[in-house]
């Protein structure tokens, strides 16, 4: 290496990393040994630990030795899947590391054991998410090296482990931005040994660097010294009475301690100037003072030492206390006494050559001095250290020295050792990097492993919590007596915050396993709620506990949902696998600390009836969010519910005297006297712990009057913050309390060091008296605030990275109430928490600042202020490698940023940054659930309200079932639905730019149009789940949740639109309808095959009813009913009493057999039955009673009556169809009026919720008749619209909406809503794609009207929005079946069953609909001609020719059957194919449009295939068949002319799947047979070729083609040796089935659907990457390619046209396609849109087709216009 002249590295040692590497024969000599001499240590470890007995034989309790053995291959098994590969230990060449690392893989199963099944002896250490350095050096002499790291290593540091391994990194530099080595309580020392405990245990990697020059360092005296020992220093100066005084000045007897230890004074107690930054001359001499205090007492106490070591009543070490360096005191813990340190520890050390010593003022920064020459003792102690101590017990490998001469203006400077600096960095930066990277490669496979680390850290919390735990052994009792009792419900504890819940399950937890007897071997699965990310919501707690109960139950490794609903069913399945051997005690703490995201302080979740051999304990708070009140309802049993009370007087007294004497602490009689005064106010056990860290630091010697205790647990904790910020600084507390405070999920301290050092005001306060070399916070400082604040801040993981927060909820509140009372200052706080992680001065940026008039003065600034790097890391979405690959997400970014964005008011940031930010939403939907990114614009929404950002949210929303699982479907989802929104929403306009630039490297496959269901309409969701049609819907009274039947009750929550609970009941048939009981607890349903299901809505337990039918046709069950106690369930002929929990009662037939039509319970429980009282033709019926206590009452068509039972609406046969009231009056109805004549038959009569209107159904539309007044409104359906009666149906699909402001009925699959006052029809809903089923309105506290549909969807319309805008998609009524494009303009013909849609391609609208000439007729296809003048439509027995632009058919062609048209000749002429019965076919070809028959004939065939045109139009063939057997028929595609047939006789010959034209020659068609195709050349008729696998795609040039079988795999083949190209998709089963494939028409693309999963993937042909996954909205029946190879378009089951642009940003032209469609112009003109005609009325494009066409037409003719409206075709 090159040196400065100044720098000479010692012979032998490593200066570079490079410089190792170049011998590696003896770095792997040396590498062997180590790992030899470790191994030895291991071994002699092991025979220690087989000495002192093997405690792995109590791991698990009852564990035979088999049982051990299959839980250790789970163990491999779940390292092997759930964690990715870490490697351990580099095997060397002799084997040695392999059986190292088989004995780590056996000690790491052992660990995963003990950890899963919930033993709580002996945790391993938590996995660490940190690397955490503490830099040991002397104060002055390592300046410079120690500022060049921070300047120049730390910044690139923490980017790099961020980047490449998700680690946070830290340096701990208690000396860095510190002025003085001396602190006025002493404490930098005790603080150091701390922190470097910290390092130790938290850090992966390095933890300790030293840096050593000549300086041996500050040598303070000892703080604590024992009463003993000091009392013979005592002794050792009787003679000198000054230096007596002096000792017994500054040294205090504390018999507060155990033993008494005497204390050195906090130096302002006795010079009180000591920090007086105030008074300068003061603190000066104060100082000054200090200084010589500390000499004289250094020397007293060492003069003693060493008189007392003479006298052996010291030993070395104890002397040696007296004369160490704060330095060595450091290594002596971070290195002489610590474990591993090869790769934990690095020391730099430096010598300085020729130091000139007579510069005193420089020299003595580098070398100690005392009375002006060199401490020659100093020096000693350092050598011993140095060249001794250090090189013994650390490697060669480790230690870097380097040689510098003196030089520059102080002996070493930047400009002098330039060199040296930058060889020092780079070393110091590869180092730690090597360590680290060898602290990862060795790192537990165990620490990656999510289940593995969730719950130790569940269990170390519960062992912390134990560890001071006492009393309370009644309740402790009663958790055991439940553990072991017969309950099969969960055990409550609840009380007020602070009264010691927590603990108490901790200590049931801590014992729950040894309450079981020898032969069991019980699972301890535990979760404090809200302590880790996996349990503050409830998708991820269920998950996790899944996870768990997976492993300890060796269940195979199942799919574990990620819906909500399904996942609850899966954790419920899983509890049923405890037995009795292997029993489980689930424990859940804290459940108001979950989120309420999800529904889950609903807890639909949580297990309310437990299977045998579970036992689940929960704990709440009383008045959070009703759950206590919830449990109550789900669980009534008193017994399971424990009230946790205060503890009392008595009993914390106790509590605090074991913690007191546990710390080896006591109190003075009159100071234990203030307690108990305390306890009688206040005794909580929060309280007492609060009370226990403030007696720990009063001293014997303390004064009464100067010591209190605060009486309540927020008194104590406002008292504990006002003491730490006298202590160290009001502002420098506040803000650093305010950002933990202010913090979504904590803060790691890494980033709250950042957030401190860029805030001006602290810094400002921090440095009023010195300047720092970098412009950051000190470490020491927050150091010395946290070390004040015993167990009162929790870590915790939290978005991978380990942070910090408040323990308790008291807490957080009282922090709140201190400091957030300043709505200014919370802004405040929380912008600069969202400037650090949009990152606006990371990465290097440098920060402006401005000096304080204070600053100004005191150094003599002229400058105002400057800028300055803070060295905080950039803030990217994703972290990505020196390749560009992604590596993980910034998920600490996207956790926190929007949260501080809406808190800080920051509000267009957060819409360009987040809300409206393709990358962002993006980013956060791959890497967090789906709710995390609702729960951001929610809160937006919640402080403000902004329509485009509630449509963004909805849009998120509706496509959450695709979005959740498919996250690179965002573009496509956003674009779909928003796109009517481009032109008049800039906002949105934004982001669909951004989804059609930054998108399309996810998905680039996106809509051309508007084509999926748009947001801020009257629709608010479309529920999905049902296999079967939900033939019943309900909804609760308090319209909470809506339930719904068809082979499975779904239960959703009705704000959210989430699944809140799914019950299966494992029934055959589907549910016909649905009751609920008016206290919203149960909901019954019956079947077609008589199974009647009653479930508890609350907990989803159910009963099967199977009622005692008579074996007859009649003896089907037709109907239930419920109220709160009582179910009845009816047949025809009689119906069955039954309990609510489905116990029989009772069997009741009808006089005169007549037939049940409904029944319903009245409010006195009584039941009111209608029967069928006429014969078969008529509609007479009876109302009965099913106690005969009233009369019977006959009445005809429809009948309603009030829920009180006390006033009917019927029909009689006296006033005909006219509606006559009656009013119950004792036995009998009374009549009451008649509501006017009504001459219309009358189908069904429903009414209103609040029984002022009256609904009836007749023929053409409704009758209202407003009961009040009784005027009736007539409520007509459009034309040709009507209804049709249902038999002894009693009420009609109509209601009304909240307030009676609309009318609503379901006709068929529309929704038609009138406005109440006026009879008007305000609006038709297109609500479904089947018949409507079900109709209900949700009028309390909302306006919805729930439908239901034969298409297996539910939908909500949000009656409130009625009158807003509605951007309709259209559709065909069934599903599109084929799809022809025109090749000149953008305009397709597509078929159903029944109806043949013309469409306009650039809008997605259809422009025309053309029915069949019969109604029986099927449609089976049609063209369109290339300029879309006219359509050819196949149907049953006829061939209709249609003029699109007159929407008229020309002509009628009578054909039977026609199977196949075919354009030909320029689209002049076309070719029909039909069947003519099972053994002929005939082929006709008419001229377009004229319908002229060219020529006709038949021809024989054995099973119809489609016959084909040859590529240039010249050859028709036709599968066919003659004497000789199957053949090809040849024919004269313009003539008809027969050429021959092609006998099919090669070997290989199998039947034939489908004839295809070959592109690239007019002679040559393929036979595609079940495993090959088969290429036959028509003019030579021969088999040119036979490739295996080809499923007939082929590519323009003929050259290459596709193998996708049905049960996965894709594969691109070329076709001359049938050799596979290219692997698209891997064989990797997706079960059977039908899979579509296609080429692009200019064969860059491929694309596949599968109808399994219902998606479009895309690949490109040139690296046969993956460039689309695109998830339809409904199964795809068919779908094409646009000509130019620009655009998919796909016809759907639910009857809609898509048409997507393929904008693979890999080719620029499908880019530029993309920006050029209509639909991306801010101005869309002549686009299809409705636009405003002269007058300034609304012209649909449906009349505008003409124009249309012309415009079209026009744009064709201009071949230059390439993107123009006809750009779609490309």
């Amino acid at each position: 290496m090159k040196m400065d002249k100044g720098v000479k590295p010692e012979k032998g040692e490593k200066v570079e990393k490079s410089e190792q590497s170049n011998n590696p024969e003896k770095i792997t000599d040396k590498k062997e040994n180590t790992e030899k001499n470790e191994k030895s240590e291991k071994a002699s470890d092991k025979r220690d630990k087989n000495d002192k007995g093997d405690k792995s034989e109590k791991i698990e309790k009852g564990l035979d030795k088999k049982e051990k053995n299959e839980k250790i291959e789970k163990v491999d098994k779940l390292e092997n899947g759930v964690v990715n590969g870490v490697n351990g230990d580099v095997a060397s060449e002799d084997g040695e590391g392999v059986e190292a690392e088989d004995e780590l893989r056996d000690e790491e199963r052992e660990k995963l054991l003990r950890v899963l099944v919930g033993e709580l002896e002996d945790l391993p250490p938590l996995g660490s998410k940190i690397v955490r350095i503490f830099t040991s050096s002397t104060f002055t002499d390592t300046t410079l090296e120690r500022n060049a790291l921070m300047e120049k290593v730390y910044p690139k540091l923490k980017n790099n482990l961020r980047e490449k391994y998700g680690l946070e990194f830290q340096v701990v530099d208690m000396r860095w931005g510190v002025r003085d080595e001396a602190t006025d309580d002493h404490m930098t020392t005790t603080l150091c040994m701390q922190e470097i405990d910290n390092c130790q245990r938290l850090s992966i990697g390095p933890n300790f660097i030293v840096f050593l020059g000549q300086k041996y360092g500050y040598r303070p005296i000892p703080t604590h010294i024992d009463a003993g020992e000091f009392n013979m220093l005592r002794d050792c100066t009787q003679g000198e009475p000054e230096e007596l005084e002096l000792m017994d000045l500054w040294y205090r007897r504390d018999d507060n301690t155990v033993p008494a230890v005497y204390i050195l004074q906090p130096i302002s107690s006795i010079l009180t100037n000591f920090n007086n930054k105030r008074q300068k001359r003061l603190m000066e001499s104060d100082q000054a003072t200090w200084w010589d205090t500390l000499g004289r007492l250094q020397r007293i106490l060492r003069k003693a030492a060493q008189v007392l070591f003479i006298a052996k009543k010291l030993d070395r070490e104890q002397m040696h206390n007296y004369f160490m360096s704060v330095t060595e005191r450091e290594i002596t813990r971070g290195i002489l006494k610590a474990k591993n340190v090869k790769d934990h520890c690095l020391a730099y050390v430096r010598e300085i050559e020729n130091i000139n010593i007579t510069l005193l003022r420089f020299a003595s920064k580098f070398v100690d001095f005392a009375a002006r020459n060199v401490d020659g003792e100093a020096q000693k102690l350092l050598k011993t250290l140095r060249d001794d101590k250090l090189p013994a017990k650390m490697p060669d490998s480790n230690i870097v020295r380097f040689k510098v001469e003196w030089g520059g203006k102080e002996g070493i400077d930047i400009e002098t050792h330039k060199e040296y600096i930058e060889t020092f960095c780079q070393h110091f930066y590869s180092n730690v990097l090597r360590l680290v990277d060898d602290a990862m490669a060795k790192n537990e496979k165990l620490s990656t492993n999510s289940v593995y680390v969730e719950v130790l850290q569940h269990l170390k919390a519960c062992y912390n919590s134990c560890k001071v735990f006492q009393g309370r052994e009644d309740i402790v009792r009663m958790i055991q007596q439940y553990v072991l009792g017969k309950s099969d419900k969960p055990l409550i504890l609840f009380g007020d915050s602070g009264c010691g819940k927590t603990s108490l399950m901790a200590k049931g937890a801590s014992q729950a396993r040894s309450w079981f007897s020898e032969k069991s071997t019980p699972y301890l699965v535990l979760r404090f709620l809200g302590t880790t990310p996996n349990s503050s919501s409830i998708i991820p707690l269920i998950t996790s506990l899944c996870q768990h109960l997976t492993w300890l139950y060796e269940i195979p490794e199942e799919y574990i949902p990620d819906e909500l609903s399904p996942l609850v069913q899966h954790f419920k399945k899983l509890l049923t696998y405890a037995t009795k051997s292997k029993p489980l005690v689930l424990i859940l703490d804290s459940l108001d600390q979950l989120s309420g995201a999800d529904g889950a302080h609903q807890l639909a979740w949580l297990p309310t009836t437990l299977p045998p051999n579970v036992r689940l304990i929960v704990s709440t708070l009383p008045n959070y969010y009703g759950i206590l009140d919830t449990l109550r309802n789900m669980i009534e049993i008193p017994e399971n519910y424990i009230a946790v009370l205060p503890l009392g007087e008595n009993l914390s007294a106790s509590i605090l005297k074991f913690w007191l004497k546990n710390a080896n602490r006591t109190l003075t009689e009159d100071q234990m006297g203030l307690v108990n005064e305390a306890f009688t106010k206040c005794n909580l056990p929060l309280y007492v712990k609060l009370v226990f860290d403030e007696v720990c630091r009063w001293k014997s010697y303390t004064a009464l009057q100067n010591i209190s205790l605060a009486f309540t647990i927020h008194d104590s904790i406002y008292k504990l913050f006002e003491r730490i910020e006298i202590q160290h600084g009001k502002t420098l507390v506040s803000h650093a309390f305010g950002y933990i405070t202010a913090a979504k999920s904590g803060l790691s301290e890494a980033e709250l060091e950042d957030l401190l050092s860029l805030d001006e005001k602290v810094l400002n306060d921090v440095y009023q008296y010195h300047l720092p070399p970098v412009r950051r916070i000190p470490p020491l400082l927050w150091t010395r605030i946290r070390s004040d604040l015993p167990s009162y801040l929790s870590e915790r993981e939290a978005d991978g990275v380990n942070v910090v927060n408040w323990y308790h909820r008291q807490f957080i509140e009282a922090a709140k109430e201190r400091y957030f009372k300043n709505l200014n200052y919370v802004s405040e706080i929380h912008s600069n928490i969202a400037e650090y992680f949009l990152g606006i001065w990371g990465g290097g940026k440098p920060k402006p600042f401005e000096y304080t008039e204070g600053q100004r003065k005191m150094f003599h600034l002229e400058q105002k202020g400057g800028e300055s790097d803070r060295k905080v890391p950039s803030q990217p979405l994703v972290f990505v490698d020196e390749n560009g690959k992604q590596m993980r997400h910034n998920l600490r970014k996207l956790n926190e940023l929007p949260y501080h964005l809406v808190r800080s008011h920051r509000y267009e940031e957060l819409y360009s940054q987040v809300i409206f930010n393709y990358n962002w939403l993006h980013a956060k939907l791959n890497s967090m659930p789906l709710q995390s990114v609702l729960s951001d614009f929610e809160d937006l929404l919640d402080h403000v309200y902004q329509k485009d950002v509630k449509l963004i949210a909805d849009v998120i929303r509706l496509s959450s079932s695709i979005l959740s699982h498919y996250p690179d479907n965002l573009g496509p989802q956003i674009i779909g639905r928003l796109l009517p929104y481009f032109t008049i929403n800039e906002n949105i306009r934004g982001l669909i730019q951004q989804c059609d630039t930054d998108g399309l490297t996810r998905c680039a496959l996106v809509p051309v149009h508007h084509c999926l269901h748009t947001p801020g309409g009257p629709l608010q969701f479309s529920l999905e789940g049902h296999l079967f049609a939900p033939f019943g819907i309900a909804v609760t009274s308090n319209a909470k949740y809506l339930i719904s039947v068809s082979n499975k009750f779904i239960i959703f929550d009705l704000s959210t639109g989430e699944v809140f609970r799914t019950i299966a009941p494992g029934i055959e048939g589907i549910m016909q309808s649905l009751v609920v009981s008016e206290n919203d607890k149960f909901a019954a349903g019956f079947t077609n095959n008589n199974q009647v299901v009653v479930c508890n809505i609350l907990t989803g337990e159910h009963v099967k009813i199977m009622p005692p039918l008579k074996v007859q046709k009649e003896s089907t069950v037709i109907g239930t009913t419920m109220n709160n106690t009582h179910l009845v369930i009816w047949t025809e002929l009689e119906w069955y009493l039954y309990t609510i929990s489905g116990t029989f009662l009772s069997r009741h037939t009808i006089e005169m057999s007549m037939p049940i039509i409904s029944s319903d319970f009245g409010p006195d429980g009584r039941l009111y039955i209608v029967v069928k009282s006429g014969g078969p033709s008529d509609n007479d019926m009876t109302l009965e009673m099913s106690d005969n206590s009233i009369e019977p009452f006959e009445f005809h068509s429809a009948i309603a009556i009030a829920k009180d039972k006390q006033i009917m609406y019927t029909c009689i046969e006296i006033s005909d169809n006219a509606v006559a009231v009656y009013k119950r009056d004792g036995d009998a109805w009374r009549y009451d009026r008649t509501l006017g004549d009504n001459f219309d038959m009358v189908f069904a009569l429903n009414l209103s919720e609040d029984e002022n209107f009256l609904v009836a159904t007749i023929a053409l539309g409704y009758k209202l008749w407003n009961l009040k007044t009784d005027v009736m409104v007539p409520l007509k359906l459009p034309h040709g619209t009507r209804n049709i009666p249902t038999k002894n149906t009693l009420n009609g699909l109509v209601t009304l909406t909240r307030n009676n402001h609309f009318v609503v009925a379901a006709v068929r699959k529309n929704l038609y809503v009138w406005d109440v006052k006026q009879g008007n029809m305000v609006k038709v809903l297109d609500a479904h794609f089947g018949r409507i089923i079900a109709l209900t309105a949700v009028t309390h506290g909302c306006n919805k009207i729930i439908s239901s549909s034969i298409d297996k969807t539910i939908k909500v319309w949000n009656f409130d929005n009625i009158l807003e805008d509605v951007h309709s998609i259209d559709r065909l009524e069934k599903p599109i079946e084929t799809i022809d494009l025109a090749s000149e303009v953008p305009f397709c013909v597509t078929t159903s069953r029944n109806c043949v849609g013309v469409w306009n391609l650039e809008n997605g609208k259809l422009l025309k609909t053309f029915g069949t000439t019969a109604s029986t007729s099927v449609i089976t296809e049609a063209v369109i001609t290339g300029d879309g003048n006219y359509v050819c439509a196949a149907e049953t027995a006829n061939i209709v020719i249609w003029d699109v632009s007159k929407d008229a058919a020309v002509k009628t062609l009578p054909q039977r059957d026609t199977q196949k048209l075919i354009r030909n000749e320029f689209d002049t002429r076309i070719i029909a194919i039909a069947k003519l019965g099972s053994s002929k076919g005939c082929v006709a070809c008419y001229s377009l449009p004229e319908g002229e028959q060219i020529y006709k004939f038949e021809y024989g065939l054995r099973l119809y295939k489609n016959g084909v045109v040859t590529c240039d139009g010249s050859f028709l063939a036709l599968p066919a068949v003659d004497k000789s057997g199957d053949v090809i028929g040849v024919y004269h595609a313009k003539t008809g002319t027969h050429f021959y047939n092609l006998q099919l006789k090669y070997a290989t010959y199998k039947p034939l799947i489908k004839l295809i034209p070959m592109p690239h020659d007019p002679n040559q068609v393929a036979l595609i047979d079940e495993d090959k195709g088969n290429i036959l050349d028509l003019k030579k008729k021969t088999l040119v070729r036979s490739v295996s696998r080809w499923n007939g795609q082929v590519t323009k040039t003929g050259k290459n083609g596709l193998y996708a079988p049905s049960r996965g795999g894709l594969e691109y083949l070329e076709l001359k040796h049938g050799k596979t190209v290219k692997t698209l998709i891997p064989k990797v089963a997706e079960g059977v089935f039908s899979v579509d494939v296609m080429f692009s028409k200019n064969d860059h693309h491929v694309i596949y659907y599968h109808s399994g999963h219902r998606t479009l993937r895309v690949f490109r042909l040139t690296d046969g990457k993956m460039v689309a996954k695109y998830k339809a909205q409904a199964e795809v029946k068919v779908m094409t390619c646009s000509p130019g190879g620009m655009s998919v378009i796909i016809g759907c089951v639910d009857g809609s046209l898509t048409v997507l642009a393929l904008a693979d940003p890999f080719y620029e032209e499908n880019v530029s396609f993309l920006q050029a469609i209509p639909s991306r112009q801010k101005h869309q003109i002549g686009n299809g849109q409705a636009s405003g005609d002269e007058n300034g009325d609304v012209t649909s494009p449906k009349n505008s087709i003409g124009t249309a066409l012309q415009v079209a037409r026009f744009v064709a003719k201009a071949r230059g216009a390439q993107r123009s409206r006809a750009c779609v075709l490309s």
